[in-house]
C-alpha cells in the first residue's frame, strides 16, 4: 500500500491506496523565488503590447478586475504589483477594484481582508460585481450571438485591467484572461447565454481546448470588443504560489499564458482506468458541491465507462444555498432525468449549466463522495453516494474487481489527464 496525500479543505487528507495506482500530479515548474520581481516583470515586459506604465495617465479612472472568493488567485500580490506600476499616476481615489463574481455571492468583509490585504482595502476602492442587479450594468448590445452587459464601473472606466490565473477549465477550456470581462463582470442575460445547453454540450466545450470551443469563442469575442487595456495573469503551483507571470494585451498574454498551462497541466494517459480518486484542489475551490464538479469533471476524462469516480472534497459552504444549482439537481429524478429537463428547455436557468455538467459526468461513471461539510441525506439528494472513507471505498470496489486499475488525481484539476 501507498499513502497519498489529497488536496481537501485547508488540511488535506491521506488516504491509503493499493501501491499499483497511477498517481498523476501537475508538472509545476519551481516557484518564484521572488513573486513581486516576477510580476513586476511582467508588468514592466509584457507578452505583447506596451507595459502598464504606458498605458495609464494623469487624471483617467482605473477598473481592476480580480477573481472572487472561490479561486486562490494571489489577489494582494498581483494588486500591489499593479499599485506599484502606477503610483505618482493615477490617484488612489481614481482606482476601483471589482470583484469578479460572476453569478456567485458577494464577498464578507473578513473574505474581502483576507484577499486583498489592508493596503488595497485602505487606498482603493472595492465592489462586488452584481450579475442581477440592473442599475449596475450597461447593454452594449450584441456581440455576435450573445447579449453584452457588462458592470457599468468597468465600462466607464478610462483604463480597464484584468488579473486572474490561469489553469484548465471544464467547459471554457482554460481561465483567466477574457474570462475576468465576461462572465466575471457580466449580467445574468450575458451569462445565461455564454452557459446555455447548446454550447455546454458540445464536445469542444472541455479541458484545455480554446479555439473551436463555443464558451471560449464567445467569450474571447466579448473581451476583444469591449477594449481591455491591460491583463496580468499568474501560474500557481499546488501550494497555490506564483511560478510564472504573463502580462500585455488580452488574448497574446492569455494564449501564451494557457500554452505554458498546458504544458504543466495536462498529462496524457495510455487507457481508461477502472476507478478514479480525485479532488477539486483543496480550500478555496472545494469549498461547495457545486465547486467540486470540477474534480469530477477531471476524473471523467479518464474514467471508462460504468467505472467509479471517488471524489473528495470538504464542500465547508454546503451546496451552497445561494443560487439554484440545489433545486435544479431535488427536480430531477436521476442523472438522465436532469438531462432531459435540461435539453427540453426552452430557456437557460442560472447555474442549469453545472448540473447538466455533473449529470454527464454521473451518465458515464458511478460517482461517490467523501465530504465534512454535506449530510449523507444533502449527498443522496444531489444523486451521489455518500462515503466516510476513501481508501475503504477503494478497498471494497477492489474486492468486486480485483484486476482494477486506480488513477489518483490529489489535486483533481489541477490535472487534467486524457486519453492519448
Amino acid at each position: 500500500m501507498i499513502e497519498v496525500e489529497l488536496a481537501y479543505g485547508s488540511s488535506g487528507l491521506t488516504v491509503r491506496l493499493p501501491d499499483n495506482a497511477t498517481v498523476i500530479t501537475p508538472r509545476h515548474v519551481t516557484p518564484a523565488a521572488d513573486p513581486a520581481a516576477v510580476l513586476r516583470a511582467a508588468i514592466e515586459h509584457p507578452v505583447a503590447g506596451p507595459p502598464l506604465r504606458d498605458v495609464v495617465r494623469r487624471g483617467q479612472r482605473v477598473a481592476i478586475s480580480v477573481c472572487d472568493v472561490t479561486r486562490p488567485q494571489p489577489r494582494a500580490l498581483m494588486l500591489e504589483a499593479i499599485m506599484e506600476a502606477i503610483d505618482g499616476v493615477i490617484r488612489p481615489e481614481d482606482v476601483v477594484v471589482l470583484i469578479a463574481t460572476g453569478t456567485h455571492r458577494g464577498s464578507t468583509t473578513a473574505e474581502r481582508r483576507e484577499m486583498l490585504g489592508d493596503e488595497v482595502l485602505r487606498l482603493w476602492r472595492v465592489l462586488d460585481h452584481d450579475a442581477r442587479d440592473d442599475g449596475s450594468l450597461v447593454d452594449l448590445g450584441m456581440v455576435g450571438d450573445v447579449p453584452v452587459f457588462l458592470a457599468r464601473e468597468w465600462v466607464d472606466a478610462d483604463v480597464r485591467i484584468t488579473t486572474g490565473f490561469v489553469e484548465p477549465h471544464f467547459f471554457a477550456g482554460f481561465s483567466g484572461g477574457p474570462k475576468m470581462v465576461a462572465p466575471g463582470l457580466a449580467g445574468l442575460a450575458t451569462t445565461l447565454e455564454l452557459h446555455n445547453a447548446r454550447r455546454i454540450g458540445d464536445p469542444r466545450a472541455t479541458w484545455g481546448v480554446i479555439e473551436g470551443n463555443p464558451v471560449h469563442d464567445a467569450v474571447r469575442a466579448i473581451a476583444a470588443a469591449i477594449r481591455v487595456d491591460f491583463a496580468l495573469d499568474v501560474l500557481l503551483d499546488d501550494a497555490k504560489r506564483i511560478t510564472r507571470a504573463f502580462g500585455g494585451e488580452i488574448l497574446a498574454m492569455h494564449a501564451a499564458a494557457c500554452a505554458e498551462a498546458r504544458r504543466e497541466a495536462m498529462h496524457p494517459v495510455e487507457r481508461p482506468f477502472d476507478i478514479v480518486v480525485t479532488t477539486n484542489s483543496g480550500y478555496p475551490l472545494d469549498q461547495n458541491l457545486y465547486q467540486a464538479e470540477k474534480g469530477m469533471s477531471a476524473a471523467a476524462e479518464v474514467v471508462r465507462p460504468g467505472g467509479t469516480i471517488i471524489a473528495a472534497a470538504e464542500c465547508r459552504d454546503g451546496l451552497p444555498d445561494h443560487g439554484l444549482y440545489g433545486r435544479l439537481l431535488h427536480e430531477g429524478r436521476s442523472p438522465a432525468d436532469l438531462l432531459e429537463r435540461i435539453a427540453a428547455s426552452p430557456v437557460t436557468i442560472p447555474d442549469q449549466w453545472q448540473v447538466q455538467i455533473q449529470a454527464r459526468v454521473q451518465t458515464k461513471a458511478r460517482v461517490v463522495l467523501r465530504t465534512d461539510g454535506l449530510t449523507d441525506d444533502d449527498v443522496r439528494a444531489a444523486h451521489l453516494e455518500p462515503i466516510a472513507d476513501v481508501s475503504d471505498e477503494v478497498e471494497r470496489v477492489m474486492a468486486e474487481d480485483p484486476e482494477a486499475r486506480i488513477c489518483v488525481l490529489p489535486q483533481g484539476p489541477q490535472t487534467i489527464a486524457y486519453v492519448a
